[in-house]
């Protein structure tokens, strides 16, 4: 090969990303989660799947200890020097929960579901979508319920869409007439707006204040 030739070669090599990945970047895999994961948690949940539409495997885990637990969202990215992921949102959840959190992905959106309290019980549903500019987890919708789970009393319940702020509001009493088979009977459920500014993973609102504030 001619001296110039080679050069050219050698030069192409260099100039070519080093983190040059056949295929879709694979999820994280169990020894990088439990990395993550502070000293004694443990893992809770996990879920893997594409959060932003590239096409990588993205990693959302769940981990518990004694008397803490949160949930972090790890994105797959690809540069000229580098491939992994990358955390773009933790979110701190009850430590006390009355089971594993529900965690899934449909189309993009990362759906949370809760259970905590006691006999007294609060189920929350979060739903999150990545935002490129903020590079971060934004908060695009809140359902939030309490409830009696002996049905000793009433329960209300929250629907928030953040994205165009509209809220459905609905309480229910006990059914103690001895009339129909439902143990609640719901008032008609009230509308209302309520705008936001833009709300991220680290700034989510706790339902149960949500709940006592309407």
């Amino acid at each position: 090969m001619k001296p110039i030739l080679c050069l050219l070669a050698v030069a192409l090599l260099i100039a070519a990303p080093l983190s040059a990945q056949p295929g879709p970047i694979p999820a994280m895999s169990a020894e990088q989660v439990a990395g993550m994961l502070d000293g004694g948690n443990r893992l809770e949940k996990r879920i893997d799947g594409d959060l932003n539409g590239d096409g990588d495997i993205d990693t959302v885990f769940v981990g518990r200890g004694e008397d803490q637990r949160s949930l972090m969202v790890w994105l797959a990215y690809r540069s000229e020097v580098d491939f992994g992921h990358q955390p773009v949102g933790t979110l701190q959840l009850d430590p006390y929960p009355l089971g594993d959190a529900g965690l899934s992905i449909r189309k993009g959106v990362l759906v949370i579901e809760d259970l905590t309290g006691g006999t007294t019980a609060t189920q929350s549903t979060y739903r999150y979508r990545y935002d490129p500019k903020a590079e971060r987890m934004r908060l695009i919708g809140l359902d939030a319920e309490r409830y009696s789970r002996t049905n000793s009393h009433g329960t209300v319940k929250l629907s928030w869409n953040l994205l165009t702020g509209d809220r459905i509001v609905e309480r229910g009493e006990v059914n103690d007439s001895g009339q129909g088979d439902q143990a609640i009977d719901y008032a008609p459920a009230k509308r209302d707006k309520r705008p936001s500014k833009p709300l991220y993973m680290e700034t989510t609102p706790n339902p149960d204040s949500l709940l006592e504030s309407l």
